[in-house]
């Protein structure tokens, strides 16, 4: 019967075989693209200009106020939920002029 030290005696020794396949392939992976890159007459920087540009936006401009609660000076947009103090009475009321 096999013991558990000797599992981990064989785990030890495939982890290695493994590792050293791995740096094999890469090996021959950078070979095969250090050919490529001679044929072609490539550079690393012209790898790295393939890249697009990271595409810049213009900030907002802010929204006007659209309704004002005299009482206590709050303002709304008229964008997105509306707020408390506007439940229940009518908006066109509290609309700016």
């Amino acid at each position: 019967m096999t013991t558990y030290q000797e599992y981990q005696a064989k785990i030890a020794e495939l982890q290695n075989l493994a590792e050293s396949a791995r740096r094999e392939e890469l090996n021959k992976a950078k070979e095969q693209i250090a050919a490529i890159m001679r044929e072609h007459n490539l550079s690393l920087s012209d790898l790295a200009g393939t890249a697009k540009p990271a595409k810049v936006s213009k900030p907002r401009a802010p929204v006007p106020m659209k309704y004002r609660d005299e009482a206590t000076g709050q303002t709304w947009t008229g964008r997105g939920r509306a707020p408390k103090w506007l439940e229940g009475k009518s908006k066109e009321s509290f609309l700016i002029k």
